[in-house]
């Protein structure tokens, strides 16, 4: 435990002060942050980072996140999207090239590998750009949906949520997430300059809640899948980088689909 709580005071003292700066400091952290990520998925696999396959992953990576004040107004998109384009293109053609020792489930599994990660953080960086608020929002639902399931779970919890991936989580404990996200909504919306209409930042926190949870079960189901116990070790006591931003890559994606920022 005292391991723990080191390793989570040091994690926040490097990424709370940059968050709060904003700007290219803060986008050279996400960029470590999403890269060392994206290692954490490709070990799992047994893929090296320091490979063919690696190098083209990596670059098509840094190109998702980059911002979007890196492009002229409206270009941003679509250069990403041909990037993607080549980057599969070149995957399969190495399939060919390696003789199926890189096979096409490998190239699957890494196109979306870079797509999971890439997403996730790229807008962990415009929901920052938009204004630190949104961000602290975002950050606090997903803490507090944690929480909550967590000490709700162990209080009042007794049917299992989805054994099969994630023993230890139950019904009751999911709803007190939700609840407990509720309820730091309507503290933004009162004391913050959140400019969001009540009903509809209740509405979008449920469905954030909601999915954070589903982004944990996921990474939990990539690591009952791949045998591993942890994503990573870079946070001794919590695992890597991915066991502490899965609930992220899901939820903040969807604060701009959604339309709040």
């Amino acid at each position: 435990m005292k391991v723990r709580i080191i390793s989570a005071i040091v994690a926040i003292a490097i990424f709370l002060p940059l968050l709060y700066i904003g700007g290219i400091p803060f986008i050279l952290l996400i960029y470590a942050m999403a890269t060392i990520g994206l290692y954490e998925l490709l070990r799992m696999r047994n893929l090296s980072l320091v490979s063919v396959q690696g190098a083209l992953s990596l670059a098509l990576l840094w190109v998702i996140l980059l911002p979007g004040q890196a492009f002229d107004s409206g270009h941003g998109a679509d250069i990403k999207i041909k990037a993607a384009i080549l980057a599969v293109l070149l995957f399969l053609s190495y399939t060919v090239i390696s003789k199926n020792k890189f096979t096409f489930d490998d190239a699957g599994f890494v196109i979306l590998s870079v797509l999971y990660v890439g997403i996730g953080f790229h807008f962990l960086m415009e929901t920052r750009e938009a204004g630190i608020v949104y961000l602290f929002y975002v950050l606090f639902v997903v803490w507090g949906t944690d929480s909550g399931a967590y000490f709700v779970g162990r209080s009042l919890g007794k049917r299992k949520l989805w054994p099969e991936i994630s023993p230890n989580k139950t019904i009751g404990g999911s709803l007190g997430g939700i609840v407990i996200a509720v309820l730091i909504a309507l503290a933004f919306f009162s004391f913050t300059s959140l400019d969001i209409p009540l009903v509809k930042l209740l509405i979008v926190t449920v469905v954030l809640s909601v999915f954070g949870q589903i982004g944990d079960l996921a990474q939990s189901a990539f690591k009952r899948y791949y045998g591993v116990k942890d994503s990573g070790n870079i946070m001794p006591g919590h695992g890597g980088i991915l066991d502490r931003c899965d609930s992220w890559l899901f939820v903040l994606p969807l604060v701009h689909v959604l339309q709040i920022i």
